[in-house]
């Protein structure tokens, strides 16, 4: 069956898909002109030449470029709906500055419009959670961009705990009289949740012992425990150069994992970035400058990072820029000197290894999900169309 031959029906039904002879390149080091088996949802075969099942259905990608589905490591998707606006906004929490107990599993619509974009543009997987009204804002999660119930769209979750530093929890709190007025306060306030957090952590170590010391149960509190165990990194909004570092300043206090977001003026420090050693998820750089924050924004910063050894990748922050304009904003990155071969992987493998969750996608090879795009060229290339798009072995996109 050639591209243009392509029975959607059929191929909806399909357990086992043969993708044969297309350029393959798995963001794992190899490229070549070969073929892949999809059977059960998962890849389980691929190479330049490989047994092709009597009972699967193939489809001819001579002339395409088959990618790994595309990865948008910080996004607001389900959260911050297309269309709706009151009715559709539950990114934020902002009737107080610390509310690690919000799971962003709680607020997501999978009938999001911007899934339905995203998925047709290529992008299979997102981060997605909490806004930055609140110094601390809850728990996000990775899940797939396609399906009807957020449970079984689920990658990993909880995936990070999203903190905030900088304006946005100033703007919103100052106007009221309210801490944090300050960066100060701010800094305070997420001190203080952790110190917390690991004093009810003894408690409850405690407690083993001696039932009479168990503490009440505090969903808040038991999230930033995951964050103090290492089971998930804060993942901290930071646009400016001293933000960046106080965040830095209070991971390495708490010992804590760290994932630095935006990470506007990274460019500035990048010496100092890399030998602290937290990965970037860099962006939304296709945006005016709408506020102090960002008066230094550029396509640059992720090429510099990259040339000093940071680990990158690069986001949307959708509903800020749409989805599936995710290929767009790597292209950027890399017309202003990233290197090609990095910007693909700030969007698949270096955005599912800062995800935790590049056992399962981010490249192609045996034993991953099967999510993965059939591209007509380069997808740096402004006039490139995803063919075809699969999640979970199921082709998506033509509907």
């Amino acid at each position: 069956m050639s591209m243009k031959e392509w029975d959607v029906s059929r191929l909806k039904k399909a357990n086992k898909i043969v993708i044969r002879q297309g350029r393959i390149k798995t963001m794992a080091g190899e490229e070549y002109q070969g073929s892949l088996l999809i059977e059960d949802g998962k890849i389980s075969a691929i190479g330049p030449e490989i047994s092709v099942p009597g009972d699967a259905e193939v489809l001819e990608a001579q002339g395409c470029l088959v990618l790994p589905g595309f990865i948008d490591a910080h996004c607001h998707v389900g959260l911050e709906e297309e269309i709706f606006r009151n009715e559709g906004d539950d990114v934020n929490e902002m009737t107080d500055p610390v509310t690690p107990e919000m799971r962003a599993l709680d607020g997501i619509h999978p009938e999001d419009e911007g899934l339905r974009d995203a998925r047709l543009g290529g992008i299979t997987a997102v981060f997605t959670g909490p806004g930055s009204g609140n110094v601390i804002g809850g728990t996000g999660v990775v899940l797939k961009t396609c399906g009807k119930v957020v449970d079984k769209m689920v990658v990993r979750e909880p995936a990070g705990l999203k903190v905030a530093l900088g304006e946005n929890p100033k703007a919103v709190y100052g106007e009221q009289k309210k801490m944090p007025m300050t960066r100060m306060g701010t800094a305070a306030l997420l001190r203080q949740a952790l110190v917390d957090a690991n004093t009810y952590r003894e408690k409850m170590e405690q407690g083993l012992d001696d039932q009479d010391k168990l503490p009440e149960r505090d969903l808040g509190l038991e999230a930033l425990v995951r964050v103090l165990e290492k089971e998930i990194p804060l993942r901290a909004h930071a646009h400016r150069t001293d933000d960046i570092m106080t965040a830095i300043r209070i991971a390495r206090e708490f010992e804590v994992d760290l994932v630095i977001e935006h990470c506007t003026e990274g460019h500035k420090i990048a010496e100092e970035l890399a030998a602290a050693g937290y990965p970037a998820v860099i962006g939304p750089s296709f945006t005016n400058r709408a506020k102090v924050e960002l008066k230094d924004k550029t396509f640059k910063t992720p090429g510099i990072l990259v040339e000093h050894g940071v680990k990158v990748a690069i986001m949307t922050d959708h509903p800020v820029i749409p989805l599936e304009q995710l290929p767009l904003c790597a292209a950027l990155a890399a017309k202003a000197g990233m290197p090609e071969e990095e910007a693909l992987k700030a969007i698949t493998i270096s955005a599912a290894e800062i995800l935790g969750v590049s056992d399962r996608i981010g490249s192609l090879a045996i034993g991953k999900d099967a999510d993965l795009v059939v591209w007509s060229e380069h997808p740096f290339i402004l006039t490139a169309r995803p063919l075809a798009v699969f999640i979970d072995g199921k082709i998506v996109s033509p509907e």
